[in-house]
């Protein structure tokens, strides 16, 4: 994409918006990046002198005038300038889609509701191992348009991405030589008006791939299959994963004679303690066992995530196994996710302060190798808590402590499946969970919440429980 001395317009000046401006500028462009926020509360009294700043609202002006408009995430696609823009036929794209067409290395793509960062991350690991040049972020963090310009982005190097709904709205051209789809569970609905529009925006991960692309998906997940059956109509080079048994989907590959099905796919052997890969090779499949043990993670859904992870690298030969197995070694779960931060008189204590909704609690603790007493609450995001419910019922909950603006719903939604108990505060919360914990145990907070009403973000309410942790610790 030639953007020399065109007009680009940068809504949204947070990070992704800053490195899309910042490449657009590189590339040629003539830049200006606005924001309806102030200039105090983004930060940028001052940010370059070749670059227009446009805070404290937008100037439709600005809009139709552009040659092209690029989105960051965040930015609803319903504002009245972007109407009036489209009328007038200018371009418009978001930040990964545009920094896609400055990346020759192979992408690897990480969509779904729930384990987006840490299967990007446990990708990035394994890439690093092969010793190439490497970039991971997009949602995770660093935003793609930070590779651009990198010896990572060559040809040699290799790009992991996480990418969410919103920035896949605008994605055209992305093309992965690795797609990966986790789960789709509901979320985001303030800004998709149904479920199928929010799965609609994750399937367009795989629109543009093809012979020599491989599409990585749960089995176990009835959202991410609905899905994939009612968007793709033609050949995908899709293999699927489970963490119940062997998948039932089966690779299909494109020959000269049509689509074939092959029985190839990732799953877990239980009396092994083995994750295994049955991949597609020269025509035949190979089979490859890679010990549980190796891994750093606890919990059912997150060997679900290494399966695909380990597809993934492994499925679009980016990877050996060797190389696979040494990311796997390497790998540290990320902080907030199912992390130990204690252990003490018998009792681990995970901070999982990142499960904020029930979808993403449900699966931390579904299978979960501990009874457990689970600390949740925060301010409620409108759902329901009968899959909690369920979930609790059939693990080995000895007991939930609640806090937080929904703490009534949450008990009254599990009350009868185990003991329950109201909490104050975070250390509150954690005193109470080391008294009904015994010798074997584990204690989980893992919210089912957003933590505003209590805290300033998850990794500050993670930091409060693993204080509180320690405190009880000593004594």
């Amino acid at each position: 994409m030639n953007l020399v001395d065109k007009k680009v317009l940068v809504v949204g000046a947070a990070r992704s918006g800053i490195a899309a401006a910042k490449m657009a500028r590189e590339k040629g462009a003539r830049v200006t990046l606005t924001d309806a926020r102030s200039a105090e509360r983004t930060g940028l009294v001052s940010f370059a002198e070749d670059m227009a700043l446009e805070l404290g609202g937008h100037r439709e002006s600005s809009f139709v005038g552009a040659d092209l408009i690029v989105l960051s995430p965040g930015v609803p696609p319903t504002l009245p300038e972007l109407a009036a823009a489209r009328q007038r036929g200018v371009a418009i794209t978001g930040e990964v889609e545009l920094a896609s067409h400055y990346i020759e290395a192979p992408i690897v793509a990480v969509t779904g509701t729930n384990g987006k960062s840490t299967v990007t991350t446990l990708c990035g690991e394994i890439a690093r191992a092969t010793g190439r040049p490497v970039f991971v972020g997009g949602n995770l963090g660093t935003p793609l348009s930070e590779a651009v310009g990198t010896e990572a982005a060559t040809r040699p190097g290799i790009v992991v991405c996480e990418v969410s709904s919103f920035q896949l709205e605008t994605c055209v051209r992305f093309h992965p030589r690795a797609a990966v789809l986790l789960n789709i569970t509901p979320d985001h609905l303030d800004r998709y008006t149904t479920m199928s529009a929010y799965a609609d925006a994750k399937l367009r991960i795989l629109r543009q791939l093809g012979h020599g692309d491989i599409f990585v998906m749960n089995e176990d997940d009835p959202g991410a299959v609905e899905a994939y059956q009612r968007n793709v109509g033609g050949w995908r080079p899709i293999v699927t994963y489970s963490t119940r048994g062997r998948p039932h989907h089966r690779y299909s590959q494109a020959t000269g004679d049509g689509v074939v099905e092959i029985d190839a796919g990732g799953f877990i052997d239980e009396k092994d303690a083995a994750l295994v890969l049955r991949l597609v090779h020269l025509g035949g499949v190979v089979e490859e066992r890679y010990p549980i043990a190796d891994l750093q993670l606890v919990g059912r859904h997150n060997l679900g995530n290494a399966l695909a992870a380990y597809l993934a690298m492994r499925g679009s030969n980016l990877a050996s196994a060797s190389e696979v197995q040494a990311g796997g070694k390497k790998f540290q779960p990320l902080p907030h996710r199912m992390e130990l931060v204690g252990e003490f008189g018998g009792v681990r204590y995970y901070d999982d302060s990142k499960g904020t909704n029930v979808a993403a609690v449900v699966a931390s603790i579904e299978g979960f190798p501990r009874p457990f007493i689970l600390i949740a609450g925060g301010r409620d995001k409108g759902g329901s808590y009968a899959q909690l419910r369920e979930a609790l019922a059939r693990n080995h909950a000895r007991g939930v402590i609640v806090l937080g603006e929904a703490a009534d719903k949450i008990a009254s939604a599990v009350e009868g499946v185990a003991p329950v108990k109201h909490a104050t505060s975070m250390e509150d919360a954690v005193a109470q969970a080391a008294g009904l914990a015994g010798d074997g145990d584990a204690v989980i907070l893992s919210p089912a919440c957003a933590s505003f009403d209590m805290f300033r973000d998850y990794a500050h309410r993670g930091e409060v429980f693993r204080e509180a942790v320690q405190q009880e610790g000593k004594r």
